[in-house]
């Protein structure tokens, strides 16, 4: 039986139970949304197949249809179809949250056929920015909701080490759309006050050996591949002076979020979700440019941000986490009644 109106959820995240490399997104939405006092359990295919849930939310949908073989991919394949399957026939709500509008990487055509099926069936969306929201979707009653990436400020903890002045840091999982090699060009023309450190898991063997060789061309240059945990990754950030993010394809930045979260300015492209996030958390600490980076963009953020006029911090108050929870909620409760009603 579904959850009435006023009761417990029961909600299957389509991630699997948290490990220390999981996007601490993830973990701290999970939090978010027990803590409200909803049944919300990790992706398994028994519980996918098997348990009665109200809600199966939805993140990165393509990661479901992808092993590691192609044996397994083949089986996943399989067993995404028999989850859609069910969810159609049980008419349970499918509410995704919109990451990024199309998958980084693209895939077969029998990949993209279910993700087609998969769009069709989704109830509801949750929109991190506005850039990947429909136009006429901002009514109280659209079965989509604008929820804010919440900042990661109570995760990372605080580390006490000295700025190294002129260093530029970029982190995350680098892969081709983060155009990490146009910063590593850029900052090899820099002058030599500036270096440039490069951390964390390259997805591609020709993005590995791209940095590897940067580094070997040019001793500014350093970096750490592959993970990096928690605290060694806020240790990065506050030893460097400016967090350069080149993204040709920018949409939602949890990496922005975490260098703001420890007080450590951007410097991404500029574009409506990256002004929005500038306006949003005050003056000084989203610097954004046009074109292509080059050496002396870098350059003229570095000179940018250390000018007087800065906030004192950067403003992540719309980014509380309860907030999104409840926002969450809001839209899951609609998305239930929705297919109750035969809306889907």
């Amino acid at each position: 039986m579904a959850a009435t109106a006023a009761g417990r959820l029961r909600v299957l995240e389509s991630f699997r139970e948290p490990r220390p490399t999981t996007n601490p997104y993830l973990r701290l939405l999970l939090d978010a949304l027990r803590d409200q006092g909803h049944d919300v359990r990790t992706f398994s295919w028994g519980r996918a197949l098997t348990w009665r849930y109200d809600v199966l939310h939805l993140h990165w949908p393509e990661v479901l249809l992808r092993g590691t073989s192609r044996p397994k991919t083949v089986a996943r394949r399989a067993l995404v179809t028999l989850l859609l399957l069910r969810v159609a026939l049980l008419r349970t709500a499918v509410v995704r949250t919109v990451h990024n509008p199309v998958p980084h990487e693209s895939g077969p055509a029998v990949e993209r056929a279910l993700l087609a099926l998969c769009d069709r069936l989704t109830t509801a969306r949750v929109h991190l920015v506005p850039s990947t929201r429909p136009a006429g979707a901002e009514d109280d009653d659209a079965l989509d909701a604008l929820v804010p990436h919440g900042h990661y400020r109570d995760w990372y903890p605080t580390v006490e080490v000295p700025v190294v002045p002129g260093r530029l840091l970029h982190f995350g999982i680098l892969r081709p759309y983060k155009n990490v090699e146009a910063l590593l060009a850029a900052a090899h023309a820099a002058p030599a006050d500036v270096s440039l450190r490069v951390v964390g898991s390259p997805s591609t063997g020709a993005l590995r050996r791209a940095v590897e060789d940067a580094c070997r061309a040019d001793a500014r240059t350093s970096a750490a591949l592959g993970h990096c945990p928690d605290a060694e990754l806020a240790a990065e950030v506050a030893a460097s002076e400016l967090v350069v993010l080149p993204y040709t394809e920018l949409h939602s930045s949890g990496a922005a979020l975490l260098a703001l979260s420890l007080d450590r300015p951007v410097l991404v492209p500029a574009g409506p979700t990256t002004d929005a996030l500038a306006a949003e958390v005050g003056p000084g600490w989203v610097l954004t440019y046009e074109g292509d980076l080059t050496a002396a963009r870098l350059v003229e953020a570095l000179e940018t941000l250390r000018r007087p006029g800065r906030a004192p911090a950067p403003d992540l108050s719309a980014r509380e986490w309860p907030a999104a929870a409840r926002a969450h909620e809001t839209l899951f409760r609609r998305a239930v009644t929705a297919d109750r009603r035969g809306q889907r």
